[in-house]
């Protein structure tokens, strides 16, 4: 099976339908042991998503004079 590119926005959605199955209460033990599985697995491609994207964020420097300037990622 091909592994499926994911967005933040798709895992997140996927995420929130996850909750709402496990919070119905409705599935069986073994289902329920695959979705909480699925939903950390996505909880931490969304965590590592948004740490990526505050690392790149903080590369946006405020100088003396108040302009916003880009530091680039991989100064050597």
């Amino acid at each position: 099976m091909a592994k499926q590119v994911q967005t933040f926005e798709k895992a997140m959605k996927q995420l929130e339908k996850i909750v709402h199955e496990l919070e119905t209460g409705e599935l069986p033990l073994e289902k329920t042991i695959k979705k909480f599985e699925e939903g950390v697995a996505l909880s931490r491609f969304c965590s590592k998503k948004l740490e990526e994207t505050e690392a790149a964020i903080k590369q946006l420097i405020q100088d003396d004079d108040g302009e916003i300037y880009e530091d680039p990622l991989f100064d050597e």
